[in-house]
């Protein structure tokens, strides 16, 4: 992340801009919903559109692996910038090096399954909650976070705001998930049946 941060401020202070905003992103790109799952980066396309701004990030293949996503965000007109392909680099190269990244994920993925069979075949346990003697503690430690954030759920449930309103309100206030990313629906409903 700081790389990415460096790499942003060089590029910003070699081509002459201003960093009027920061947005952090955690999640995937990957899926048809994405957009809709990447909360910071819909924020950032809403502010850069209301400033009629780029949105700048360091990498392509930091914003999305997907040549369908990418094309997505070509569409909501709200123009990016990926730093190390440069300012004026034409949409249809874009499309080019997306594809590409979309390759590299599929390599990846095919090295990562390849990788994880070999590991299962030398009698290797895999999975967090794989080992018999792990998942007491994790659903222990789970139990223990969700206890400490029930009072500051607790209150919007009864306000009857949606889990996904809920979500949306402890990003606003900045309260952090126990991993420490962005809250969704999802998580919500998952401290909620811990707690």
């Amino acid at each position: 992340m700081e790389a990415q941060q460096s790499a942003l401020k060089r590029f910003a202070e070699t081509e002459g801009f201003e960093i009027v905003a920061g947005y952090v992103e955690i999640e995937t790109g990957k899926g048809a919903d994405a957009l809709d799952r990447r909360q910071q980066l819909a924020a950032a396309l809403a502010d850069a559109r209301k400033r009629k701004c780029p949105v700048v990030v360091a990498k392509l293949d930091r914003l999305s692996r997907d040549v369908h996503f990418i094309s997505g965000l070509m569409a909501h007109k709200v123009p990016f910038i990926v730093a190390d392909l440069g300012a004026d680099t034409d949409p249809f190269l874009l499309h080019l090096y997306a594809a590409l990244a979309e390759k590299e994920r599929s390599v990846i993925s095919a090295r990562t399954k390849a990788a994880l069979r070999a590991a299962k075949d030398r009698g290797t346990v895999l999975g967090r909650h794989g080992a018999e003697v792990l998942a007491p503690k994790y659903r222990a430690e789970a139990a223990t976070r969700a206890a400490a954030l029930a009072p500051t759920i607790r209150p919007l449930v009864e306000q009857g705001l949606s889990l996904r309103a809920i979500a949306a309100k402890l990003n606003q206030d900045g309260v952090e998930t126990p991993r420490g990313g962005a809250w969704h629906a999802m998580s919500v409903k998952r401290v909620l049946a811990a707690a």
